[in-house]
Order: C-alpha cells, then sequence, then structure tokens
C-alpha cells in the first residue's frame, strides 16, 4: 500500500512540474509579444482619436442642447471625442475654460461665444499651439479663426421684416426687442431687419436689447413702453425665448394676437404660440445641419487642415472661410416644414388647438 502512494504521488508531481516548466517557457515565446502588442492597439488607437473641444455661451436657450448633442453624435461616428464646456453666459469663465482646452490639448475648439469681442486674445493662444480654431453660430471678431459657420444672420432679419411688413397696417409702430449687444449676430439680425423696415412707411418707435439673452428684459421693456403710453402694431424679437417674455407682456395688457410679433429659433413654446394666434412668425434654422457640418468640418480641420467653404467672411481684420446656411421663415401656412424635418411632433405643436373645429 506504501509503494502504491509513492508511485501515485509520483505520478502526480511529474505533471505538475511539467506544467510548470512550459507555462515558463511559453511566456518567452513570441506569443507573449504578440498578446501585449495586441493590449497597447486599443491604447493606441485612443491616442490617435481627434480631441474636438466646444465651449457653448450657456444652455439656457433651449437649441444649444440640441446642437450639443448633434454635434457630438456626430463626432462620435467619425471617431472624434468632443469636451463639451458650458460658461454660463460668462465670458471670463469661457476664456478659462477655453484656456483649459488648450492645456487638454485639443486639436480643434469650436466655439459659441459670450461675446463675440472678447475672445480674440485667447483664440491667438490656442492658434500659437496648433489648435485650429471654428466660430460657431457666433462670429469671433478680429481672431482670424480657421472657420466661421453660422446661418445668414442678415437673412434672419430681413425675413423679420418682411413678416412684420405684411402683417402690420400702413404707418404701423414697431417696437425691436433685439438680443445681446455681445452677440455679433444680433448686429446683422439688426440691419437686415432696418433694411426691410426703410423701404416701408412702418414706424420704429423703439429698440431695446436683452443683456445676456436675458428674455425677462423683454417683459420689462415693453411692459413699460405700453404703461408709459406707448403704441404697438408690430415686435420684433431676437428670438423666440424673447417673444414668450414679450407676449406674457401683451398678453397681460389683452394685447396678445392683436400685435404681430416674431422670432427665430422655431422653438416648440414659439410653434404652438403660432398655430395658437399670439405669436406671427419665427425663423427656423435647422440645428442638426449646422451641428453636424460644424462637426464635420472640425474633423477634417483637425485630419487635413482645410474645409471647403463658399467663401470668406470679414471678421474686422481677417477673412474667415464661412460656410452660411439658409433659414426658413415658419408661419401658420407652413408648419409643416418644421413636422416633416422631425424638429417638433405634430401632436405637440397642436397640443392647445382644435383642430377639428
Amino acid at each position: 500500500m506504501k509503494q502504491r502512494s509513492r508511485v501515485a504521488k509520483r505520478r502526480r508531481t511529474v505533471p505538475a512540474a511539467a506544467a510548470l516548466f512550459i507555462l515558463m517557457v511559453l511566456c518567452f515565446l513570441p506569443a507573449c509579444g504578440s498578446r501585449k502588442t495586441e493590449e497597447q492597439v486599443p491604447v493606441q488607437e485612443e491616442e490617435d482619436r481627434i480631441q474636438i473641444g466646444l465651449s457653448f455661451d450657456s444652455f439656457v436657450i433651449e437649441r444649444w442642447q440640441r446642437d450639443r448633442d448633434a454635434f457630438v453624435a456626430r463626432a462620435a461616428e467619425l471617431g472624434a471625442d468632443v469636451n463639451v464646456q458650458n460658461a454660463n453666459g460668462d465670458v471670463e469663465e469661457q476664456i478659462a475654460q477655453i484656456e483649459y482646452l488648450i492645456e487638454k490639448k485639443m486639436d480643434v475648439i469650436a466655439i459659441v461665444a459670450v461675446d463675440s469681442q472678447r475672445l480674440s486674445d485667447v483664440v491667438a493662444k490656442a492658434k500659437r499651439e496648433g489648435i485650429r480654431i471654428i466660430a460657431y453660430d457666433r462670429l469671433i471678431t478680429d481672431a482670424g479663426a480657421d472657420l466661421y459657420i453660422s446661418f445668414d444672420n442678415e437673412r434672419i432679419g430681413q425675413m423679420m421684416g418682411e413678416s412684420i411688413a405684411a402683417n402690420t397696417p400702413a404707418g404701423g409702430k414697431v417696437f425691436m426687442m433685439c438680443g445681446s449687444p455681445e452677440d455679433n449676430n444680433v448686429s446683422l439680425v439688426e440691419k437686415g431687419f432696418r433694411s426691410v423696415m426703410d423701404r416701408t412707411d412702418l414706424e420704429i418707435v423703439e429698440t431695446a436689447y436683452a443683456d445676456n439673452w436675458l428674455a425677462e428684459l423683454g417683459y420689462t421693456a415693453v411692459g413699460e413702453y405700453l404703461d408709459g403710453g406707448g403704441e404697438l402694431d408690430a415686435v420684433m424679437c431676437g428670438n423666440d425665448d424673447v417673444a414668450s417674455q414679450v407676449i406674457k407682456a401683451l398678453s397681460e395688457r389683452r394685447l396678445a394676437g392683436e400685435v404681430c410679433v416674431v422670432g427665430q429659433d422655431a422653438e416648440l413654446g414659439a410653434c404652438q404660440r403660432i398655430v395658437e394666434g399670439t405669436q406671427t412668425m419665427t425663423v427656423y434654422k435647422s440645428i442638426e445641419k449646422l451641428a453636424m457640418r460644424a462637426a464635420e468640418s472640425a474633423v477634417a480641420l483637425a485630419r487635413d487642415g482645410e474645409v471647403k467653404t463658399g467663401g470668406t467672411y470679414f471678421d474686422g481684420t481677417w477673412d474667415v472661410p464661412y460656410i452660411g446656411l439658409e433659414p426658413v421663415a415658419v408661419t401658420e401656412n407652413n408648419m409643416q416644414v418644421i413636422i416633416d424635418d422631425g424638429y417638433h411632433l405634430e401632436e405637440d405643436i397642436y397640443l392647445n388647438v382644435n383642430r377639428e373645429e
């Protein structure tokens, strides 16, 4: 019995020792080197991925969240990572966040400027580091960005003017409730609007601005004007958020639906007000098209350093490569454009409207 035990023990020991020896040998074979190489491949791929910084003014305005989501999704499809920063309307915070993106060695930084005139220095710093800059939706003045992509803002202003001219009696009084004066687009929209007004007999009785895009300032400005005895036939609003507050002021004075109100961005609330009859028109800008085109341009700039554009736009110092997309004026008559694009659902737009009557 004891002999069999020793034999059995020896038989168990030999395979174990052999297995240990084989394992040690395998560790020095090329296969181990191959496994190490395979483990390194994803790391290398991660290092090669394009890094894009996306700096927003704020997410107070409804549309910017749509821009973010569409941009990030398209960039991911193209193999790029996006670092999103939100300045909450504070230009100093935006400058600090752009400097952070510079330190993170982004390949491209796309910027929705809080203040179009105060970012030239930090943009210059980024460009010295070899980082490409996209002025997204809003021009950055005197900065020499690598690309400016937006909608035709003068045309937006013209559309607003044309809508008011068509829906306001001769000699009517118009209140201009513009957006933030720090936003370069505001001056362009105003220019386009005034170019139409100059061809009519309508009178611009007041011009006010919503500093930092605070929509409540529209409520205050229009309310104070009316309470002071002013008369109104139409209000041009910097965007639909401002329009919502202007219409609130009109409603409290039983003037909603009696005064022509126009805005831009095609927010859901604005589309609802249009079919309800308290807002006349909004300018629809296909956010997905803009964001996707910007993401594609960012990737192209990172890879090849070039983007095909339709021309240039003077930023005050340099001619910046420019991509301009066409806006669409939307009224009750062509609301289907919004629905067909999938921007808002039909049942949401007509939520408060009985369409069977």
